[in-house]
């Protein structure tokens, strides 16, 4: 079975830093590991989900301006697992972050989310 599992949220006061990892387990990201497309999103309370960054197969990243300076994603192929580094956190950066794979030739999988919370 496919599984997608987040970790690394939590309780940080205003800038602080957190690593968020994204564990995917399942033959499937076997198949093709360079055809994987990993994302990371957000949502706050009572706001939609959001895109945060992008990794693609090739390894190239793409970052959202509003967390762009504090925030790097990357990733471990040998472990299948993707990160999302953030640094300088803000109140606003409060959300629910989830993962999200994706294969051109496959369905998309998403993890259950890891609560990060900014506060003094």
């Amino acid at each position: 079975q496919v599984q997608l599992v987040e970790s690394g949220g939590g309780l940080v006061q205003p800038g602080g830093s957190l690593r968020l990892s994204c564990a995917a387990s399942g033959s499937i990201f076997s198949i093709n590991p360079m055809g994987w497309y990993w994302y990371w999103y957000r949502q706050a309370p009572g706001k939609e989900r959001e895109l945060v960054a992008t990794i693609t197969g090739g390894g190239s990243t793409n970052d959202a301006d509003s967390v762009k300076g504090g925030l790097a994603i990357s990733r471990d192929n040998a472990k299948n697992t993707v990160y999302l580094q953030m640094n300088s956190l803000k109140p606003e950066d409060t959300a629910v972050y989830s993962c999200y794979a994706h294969h051109p030739r496959f369905s998309g999988y998403w993890g259950q989310g890891t609560q990060v919370t900014v506060s003094a």
